[in-house]
C-alpha cells in the first residue's frame, strides 16, 4: 500500500459506499481505539487505588465517553464520508471536533488516567520530560488564553482558504492535517478557558475569548452564507443528490458554523460569565465577613 493509499480518507463501507459508508482508515481508527483503551485501563486503575472522589471520577468518565463517542462519529461515521461529496456535512464534521468533542473531552480532565494506562517507568520518564525547561518555557506560552485563542483562530481561518480546502480534500495527508489542526488547536482553546479549581480569577477572561471567537467564527458562517460566489467546487459534488444546489450547500454551511456553533460558543460564554458573578459575590461576602 502507497503512502497516499495509507493515508486516503475514503475508505468506506457500508450502503451507498463510499457517499454514505463507514471510514475505517486505519489512522483514524487505531488512535481512536487506542486512546479508548488506554483510558479504561488507567481510569481502572485509579479507580482501584482510591474511593475517595468516585463521584467525581464517574462524571469525568462520563465525560470522557461522550467526547470520544462525538469524535468518532465526526471520523468514523457516514458523516465523515458524506462531508467529502458536501460541503455542509463536512463542515458539521468540522464543528463536532472543534465545539462539541473537544470542551467535552477537556472537561472529562483525562490526563491522569491517560497517564496511569502507561508502564510505571514510561511514566517516570514522562514526567522528567514535561519538567524541560524549554517545554515548559513553551507550554506556559501556547496555554495563555490570548495566545490559544489567536491560535486556534488561524487554524480555522487559514484552512478556509479556497485554495488550500480544497488541495486537503484531495490529499489524504493534508486531510488528516486540516483534522488533526481543528481538533488539537480546539483542545488547546477549551482547556485554557474551562473553569477548574483556582483559577476562577480568569473567568472574565474567558468570557472575553469565548465571546470573541463566536464573532469571528460567526463571521466565516455569514460570509459563506452570503457570499454569491462558490468558495470550493470539489467539497459540493454530491449536493444534488440531497436536492441542493452548490451556492445552497455552501449557505447551509454557513448557517451550521454561524448558528450552531456561535449557540455554543456563546452558551459557554453566559456559563462562565455566571460563574464570574457568583465566585465574585462569594468573594465579596468573604471580605466583608473578615476582620477588619
Amino acid at each position: 500500500m502507497s503512502f497516499d493509499a495509507f493515508f486516503s480518507s475514503s475508505i468506506c463501507y457500508g450502503a451507498g459506499a463510499p457517499a454514505a459508508g463507514w471510514t475505517l482508515a486505519l489512522p483514524i481508527t487505531l488512535p481512536l481505539a487506542a486512546v479508548a483503551i488506554a483510558y479504561a485501563t488507567g481510569a481502572t486503575r485509579l479507580w482501584r487505588r482510591s474511593g475517595h472522589g468516585r463521584a467525581l471520577r464517574v462524571r469525568q468518565a462520563l465525560w470522557f465517553a461522550m467526547g470520544w463517542i462525538v469524535l468518532a462519529a465526526a471520523l468514523v461515521s457516514p458523516i465523515h464520508a458524506l462531508g467529502e461529496r458536501l460541503f455542509a456535512a463536512h463542515m458539521i464534521e468540522h464543528e463536532l471536533l472543534m465545539a462539541v468533542a473537544a470542551p467535552l473531552l477537556v472537561a472529562a480532565c483525562p490526563a491522569a488516567a491517560l497517564l496511569w494506562a502507561l508502564p510505571a517507568g514510561f511514566r517516570r520518564n514522562l514526567g522528567t520530560i514535561g519538567h524541560g525547561k524549554l517545554l515548559r518555557m513553551a507550554w506556559a506560552f501556547v496555554a495563555r488564553p490570548l495566545n490559544a485563542t489567536v491560535i486556534h483562530g488561524i487554524a480555522i481561518w487559514i484552512w478556509h482558504i479556497p485554495a488550500l480546502f480544497e488541495i486537503a480534500l484531495q490529499q489524504g495527508v493534508l486531510h488528516y492535517a486540516q483534522h488533526a489542526s481543528f481538533f488539537g488547536t480546539g483542545l488547546l482553546f477549551w482547556w485554557t478557558l474551562l473553569p477548574r479549581p483556582g483559577r476562577q480569577q480568569n473567568y472574565g477572561s474567558a468570557v472575553m475569548h469565548l465571546f470573541v471567537t463566536s464573532l469571528h467564527t460567526g463571521l466565516l458562517g455569514v460570509l459563506l452564507l452570503l457570499s454569491p460566489k462558490l468558495w470550493y467546487p470539489q467539497n459540493a459534488v454530491g449536493a444534488a443528490l440531497w436536492n441542493l444546489s452548490p451556492i445552497e450547500d455552501q449557505q447551509l454551511a454557513g448557517l451550521v458554523m454561524w448558528i450552531p456553533a456561535g449557540l455554543v460558543y456563546g452558551g459557554a460564554a453566559l456559563l462562565l460569565a455566571g460563574l464570574w458573578i457568583r465566585s465574585s459575590e462569594t468573594r465579596a461576602g468573604a471580605d466583608a465577613l473578615r476582620p477588619g
